[in-house]
C-alpha cells in the first residue's frame, strides 16, 4: 500500500514539472513570438502573489499541526512545494485580461491559492481540496471585477501565419495527451468532456435554435486546448475512477451547456467551478455518511462525530 502510494506520489511530481516546464515555455513564447498583449509585469505579479500566498499558508499550517514546512525538506523539496504555486501564477496571466491593471492578477493569484487552504474535505484519512485553482482564482476576479475579462483566443496565435497557426494546437494536443495518458491518466474524462460538448451544442441548437456549427466553435481555439487538456484535467480535483471522470467531463460539458443557455458568458470556467462545488459537496456528503456509520459501529467515535 505504502510503495502504491508513493508511485501516485511520483507520478503527480512527474506531471507537475512537466507541466509546470510546458506553461513557462508558453508564457516566454506568447510574451515573445506568439502575441500575448498583457503586460509583462503581470505574470511577474501573478507568480510573486502566489509564491509568497503559498509559502505564508505553509507556514502556519505547519505551526497549527505543528511539523515542518514543507518547502524545508531535502533536495529539490523547495521547488517541487513551489511547482503548483508557479503553475497557478502563469495561468491566471495568462488567462485573465484586466488592461494594465496588476490588482486583479494579484488577487486571482491570491484567491486560487488560498482556495486549496479555505476548501478542503477530509477523506480516507487525509485531507485535500476539491476546487481547481487557477480555475476558482479566475472566476473569483471575473465576479469580483466585472470589467475584466477573459484573454481572447486571437492573442495565442496572433503573430502566427501559414503553417504555424496548425503547428501550435498541434503541440499542445500531443503534449497534452502525452501528459494525460501517461501521467494523469484523465483521458476518459478528456474524451467524454469533448463527446458531451458536441451533444450540447446538437442540444441546444434542437431546443433553442443555436446553430449547431457555430456553438462548436469555441473547440477550435488554443484556448479551449489549454483548459481541455491542462486545466479540467486536474489530477488533484479531479476523480480517479473511470466512472467518476466520465460522470465529471459529462457534468462539466452539460453545465456548460445550461450556462450559455442562459446566455451566461464565460461558461467554460463558472461550469467548472459549479462542478467542482458539485463534487466537493458529494464527498463531503461521502464523508459524513462514512463517520456516522463508523460511529454506529464504535461508541468512541459516536462522540468525535457529533462535535
Amino acid at each position: 500500500m505504502a510503495e502504491q502510494i508513493a508511485a501516485k506520489k511520483d507520478m503527480r511530481l512527474a506531471a507537475l514539472r512537466r507541466f509546470a516546464t510546458a506553461i513557462t515555455i508558453l508564457n516566454v513564447l506568447g510574451h515573445t513570438v506568439l502575441g500575448f498583449e498583457q503586460s509583462l509585469a503581470q505574470p511577474v505579479i501573478a507568480l510573486l502573489t502566489a509564491y509568497a500566498t503559498e509559502i505564508l499558508l505553509e507556514t502556519l499550517e505547519s505551526r497549527r499541526l505543528g511539523r515542518k514546512p514543507r518547502f524545508l525538506g531535502p533536495g529539490t523539496a523547495f521547488v517541487d512545494f513551489m511547482l503548483s504555486a508557479h503553475i497557478t501564477g502563469l495561468a491566471v496571466a495568462m488567462l485573465l485580461y484586466a488592461n494594465d491593471r496588476l490588482l486583479p492578477i494579484a488577487f486571482a493569484a491570491a484567491a486560487a491559492i488560498g482556495s486549496k487552504h479555505l476548501f478542503r474535505i477530509g477523506t480516507n484519512g487525509a485531507s485535500r481540496h476539491f476546487f481547481n485553482p487557477s480555475n476558482l482564482g479566475i472566476t473569483a476576479t471575473l465576479l469580483a471585477f466585472p470589467w475584466v475579462g477573459i484573454a481572447q483566443p486571437y492573442m495565442f496565435t496572433e503573430n502566427l501565419s501559414g503553417g504555424w497557426d496548425w503547428l501550435l494546437p498541434a503541440v499542445i494536443i500531443c503534449s497534452g495527451t502525452f501528459l494525460n495518458s501517461v501521467f494523469t491518466k484523465r483521458i476518459p474524462l478528456i474524451l467524454t468532456w469533448l463527446g458531451v460538448f458536441v451533444l450540447q451544442a446538437a442540444a441546444r441548437h434542437f431546443l433553442f435554435g443555436n446553430l449547431f456549427l457555430p456553438s462548436l466553435n469555441p473547440m477550435t481555439g488554443v484556448a479551449f486546448l489549454l483548459f481541455t487538456f491542462y486545466m479540467v484535467t486536474d489530477p488533484a480535483t479531479t476523480p480517479v475512477t473511470r466512472r467518476g471522470q466520465i460522470a465529471f467531463g459529462a457534468a462539466m460539458a452539460a453545465a456548460y451547456g445550461l450556462l450559455m443557455s442562459f446566455h451566461i458568458v464565460f461558461g467554460l470556467f463558472f461550469g467548472l467551478t459549479l462542478v467542482c462545488a458539485g463534487r466537493g459537496a458529494l464527498l463531503y456528503a461521502k464523508s459524513l455518511a462514512a463517520q456516522r456509520a463508523e460511529a454506529r459501529e464504535r461508541p468512541d467515535v459516536r462522540i468525535a462525530a457529533e462535535a
